[in-house]
């Protein structure tokens, strides 16, 4: 990666930037502002490695967090009040007999959504959840990847319609049921990376700005270390590509974006829910941290500066060196610039994109944490791909991760997608009704209401895989041992390559004495090996993470909802019981939809 910023030296001189807070624009008109944003167009406009420190305690926790003032953006002394803050940290009750509820039913009734990411996990379970308690739902309009219209029309049905999750739905319309999906789903041929969103048809576009009323963008790569000139056009310009196309929206009530809670990058503490605002840098926010009690020269961000660089650098490489040069080039900049990687970046420029181009629009950011299976709707372990932290728990399983580089006491931020979906539906009743433009934040996550250690989800897997093993492909049973824990890659790297050795039985003398077989072996070895550390080296700043996800807005928003909302949408992740989710529900599920129901596993 050095050769990397050597090689491309002049793109990464940094500006230095006052070390006092800035202020937030202030947001002019949208036809004004959108014009010159990005016309797809986009005109130029003008990381520290850190200590791991001890997990602190809910009391500590409450005193680092950062009590921001919305105005000037100065922090309130942690001292004034520890018990106050400690207070604002937990969760209030939820909602009371006597409260009236939010009236989400009433809003769902009879309206129209424009849906992208549609083949996604988290739209699948959106789609189907609308449909099963809003069935006089007008239209849900799904944005999907395709060369023409029979294309999409296919992968709706094959996709979407036969997919699991829409099992009860099944049940609930019997043989009528292929008849009530096509009947309220319309495949929108498209591409969230070209200008208009790429819909050829017209006619079609036209009838979506007539009709819709709540736009939901759930499209987005998160691959963690993604092209960068990739990652941008998805995850930055795709939010602002959707958002000019809601300003021709005639009836839209509600702009709904999916991100993600990691795009707090490296804060630490408990994180708070507050918008992004266009070049706001972490590395900024961390270097006029008082406690940080240092200047830095730092890097000025500029988002049309990124998508400017990114393209320049393409045109720049060769066809054999674009792919990992982009991907180095991308996990430079996020590290530059305070986050993680170029997921977690990308994703934050789109938020800033929404904030600061949004103009009339009223718009609500979800912020999921670590997204898993199905908790309970519409039935529990539902789950669609190999996905997060799925990858180390199948290898744990497969008796090939023994072993894991992660600080066992770190929290790690599980949530449920269907607790996920219901707090998209509450908030955008909330906030789909006519009132003043507004952005709100909602972070759905479970680190400081209901906190998870690394050590307790590889604990509740390993009671799992004991009582339940996974067999090998001769039907044997393999057998696993409590997880071990480094804090060193160097360590972690020599361990797993005992271990994958030992394993698979290398240096076994019957195995030796054959070259060809031997040869083979060690060529799986090698590959096993080399993905562990790879998936290792990604997850390694996950691992060690010191930042807790405040959810206050979700908390407000279940005192709000009514008993009966509350069961119809429940959200609250302090229900979890995380044994019983990973022992009972989470692994029994990536057995069925992942392992494809076997429990035999090829070497």
């Amino acid at each position: 990666m050095s050769s990397l910023f050597h090689s491309f030296a002049p793109f990464f001189v940094p500006s230095k930037v006052s070390l006092k807070t800035s202020s937030l624009p202030q947001h002019c008109s949208a036809s004004s502002k959108i014009r010159g944003a990005i016309n797809d167009d986009v005109p130029s406009a003008s990381s520290a490695n850190h200590t791991r420190a001890p997990l602190p305690n809910l009391r500590d926790m409450a005193l680092s967090s950062s009590l921001a003032d919305d105005q000037s953006g100065r922090r309130s002394d942690p001292s004034a009040s520890a018990t106050a803050t400690a207070m604002a940290v937990m969760a209030p009750d939820t909602a009371k007999e006597s409260t009236k509820g939010i009236g989400i039913l009433n809003f769902l009734e009879g309206k129209s959504y424009f849906v992208t990411g549609a083949t996604g996990l988290l739209a699948k379970a959106f789609v189907e959840k609308i449909l099963r308690v809003a069935p006089n739902t007008r239209k849900i309009f799904l944005l999907v990847k395709a060369k023409d219209e029979e294309e999409a029309l296919g992968r709706v049905k094959t996709e979407i319609i036969e997919c699991g999750i829409f099992k009860r739905l099944k049940e609930l319309h019997g043989e009528h049921y292929a008849d009530f999906m096509m009947s309220k789903l319309v495949p929108v041929v498209g591409n969230m990376c070209e200008p208009d969103l790429g819909m050829p048809n017209v006619e079609l576009a036209t009838q979506i700005v007539e009709e819709v009323e709540v736009i939901v963008n759930s499209a987005a790569s998160t691959t963690f270390d993604e092209r960068y000139d990739v990652a941008l056009n998805l995850n930055t310009r795709g939010p602002f590509r959707l958002l000019s196309f809601a300003m021709k929206c005639k009836k839209l009530r509600l702009f709904l974006h999916v991100s993600t809670a990691y795009v707090n990058g490296e804060r630490q503490g408990v994180v708070r829910e507050k918008p992004f605002y266009m070049g706001q840098s972490i590395a900024e926010e961390m270097a006029n941290d008082p406690r940080a009690n240092q200047s830095f020269a730092l890097p000025k961000l500029d988002v049309h500066a990124e998508i400017k660089l990114a393209s320049e650098i393409v045109q720049s490489l060769t066809k054999e060196d674009v792919v990992q040069k982009l991907k180095e080039l991308g996990l430079v900049r996020a590290k530059m610039f305070g986050w993680q990687d170029t997921y977690v970046f990308t994703k934050a420029m789109g938020e800033m994109m929404l904030s600061s181009y949004k103009g009339h629009i009223p718009v609500t950011i979800i912020r999921p944490s670590i997204i898993e299976s199905t908790y309970a709707e519409p039935f529990p372990g539902w789950i669609q791909g190999n996905r997060m932290v799925d990858p180390l728990l199948l290898s744990y399983g497969k008796g090939l991760l023994p072993g894991y580089l992660a600080d066992p006491k770190a929290l790690v931020d599980i949530v449920p997608v269907d607790m996920v979906v219901n707090t998209m539906v509450s908030a955008m009743a909330k906030h789909g009704i006519p009132s003043d433009p507004e952005l709100s934040v909602y972070q759905v996550s479970s680190s400081v209401i209901n906190p998870l250690k690394v050590h307790e989800m590889f604990g509740f897997s390993c009671d799992h895989f004991m009582s339940a093993p996974l067999k090998d492909s001769r039907g044997e049973e393999i057998a696993i041992e409590r997880m071990k824990f480094f804090s060193s890659l160097n360590e972690f790297s020599a361990y797993i390559q005992d271990e994958v050795a030992e394993r698979f039985g290398l240096r076994d003398s019957e195995v030796t004495s054959n070259p060809r077989r031997f040869e083979k072996l060690q060529m799986i070895c090698k590959r096993t090996v080399e993905s562990l550390i790879y998936k290792a080296k990604i997850y390694e700043p996950y691992a060690f993470y010191r930042g807790w996800f405040h959810n206050g807005n979700t908390q407000k928003l279940m005192v709000e909802m009514s008993a009966d909302e509350l069961k119809t949408f429940p959200l609250d992740l302090r229900s979890i019981s995380w044994k019983n989710y990973f022992v009972n529900i989470h692994i029994p599920g990536l057995k069925m939809y992942v392992l494809k129901g076997g429990r035999s596993v090829p070497e």
